[in-house]
């Protein structure tokens, strides 16, 4: 788990907090370190949302529901460590045996990582945990959530979008959450604006349901799987798959 202690920076040659130089390299551990990490975990979904939504919350239950199923499966768990969705899906996976991860970050009010993280790395950096989790697995779930779901969730879209990263599952649940977003989306980006393709609002399925969830992303996963075993002879991607994949040059028409 990765030191958060800056005390033992404190000093003329190691000063992260004031040095620009030497804190580029602290940056840099954190990226080595948090691949490095997450290329022990395999076959892993990650959870995003809110870290408001209490355990008596419908959301909190749900994410729990389809986190448990999703671990009977044989998946790791991924999610930001925290309270809320984030509690909710490694509590999932804790209480079915499964591989219960965290990437939790140090926030001003000490956010510590939930009590059900099995498995748990820190960050001090929002950018480089940001990383962390637009790489960290084979499929996405969003639950409803604030400023920074949504901000993951855009991201991972632009990723897909420009080939950054392989189109995975992405599941939204929570349709009276999620529809009127997309809604716009339709309406206002593609149809008035046209800042979308058509194909760009096909990247998501919406639901509630739980089954659904689940068997959309078992049917993506091993497509996946039968496409990388068919070009590479594996069905891995590993991290370094995945660090080739979100550096390479774009094309003249992705720019």
């Amino acid at each position: 788990m990765a030191n958060t202690d800056d005390s033992i920076y404190q000093n003329d040659n190691l000063d992260y907090s004031n040095n620009p130089s030497w804190r580029i390299f602290r940056i840099m551990s954190e990226f080595v370190e948090g691949f490095t990490f997450l290329g022990n975990i395999h076959k892993s979904v990650t959870i995003f949302g809110s870290a408001r939504l209490r355990e008596d919350n419908r959301y909190y239950k749900l994410a729990q529901e389809v986190a448990r199923h999703l671990s009977e499966q044989g998946y790791a768990i991924v999610t930001g460590g925290g309270p809320g969705i984030m509690e909710a899906g490694n509590r999932g996976a804790h209480e079915a045996g499964g591989l219960s991860v965290g990437l939790n970050i140090q926030l001003p009010m000490e956010q510590r990582s939930n009590a059900y993280v099995k498995q748990g790395m820190s960050f001090n950096y929002f950018f480089s945990r940001k990383v962390m989790l637009d790489f960290s697995a084979e499929a996405y779930v969003f639950f409803p959530g604030g400023f920074g779901t949504l901000d993951e969730f855009f991201e991972v879209l632009t990723l897909v979008q420009t080939g950054k990263m392989e189109k995975i599952p992405i599941v939204l649940m929570g349709e009276a959450f999620w529809k009127p977003l997309t809604n716009w989306m339709q309406t206002v980006m593609l149809e008035e604006l046209q800042t979308i393709a058509p194909d760009d609002l096909q990247f998501w399925t919406i639901t509630d349901d739980i089954e659904e969830a689940v068997r959309v992303i078992t049917t993506g996963v091993q497509q996946q799987h039968d496409s990388r075993r068919e070009e590479k002879g594996h069905t891995r991607q590993t991290s370094e798959d995945k660090l080739k994949q979100a550096t390479r040059p774009m094309k003249p028409w992705e720019q």
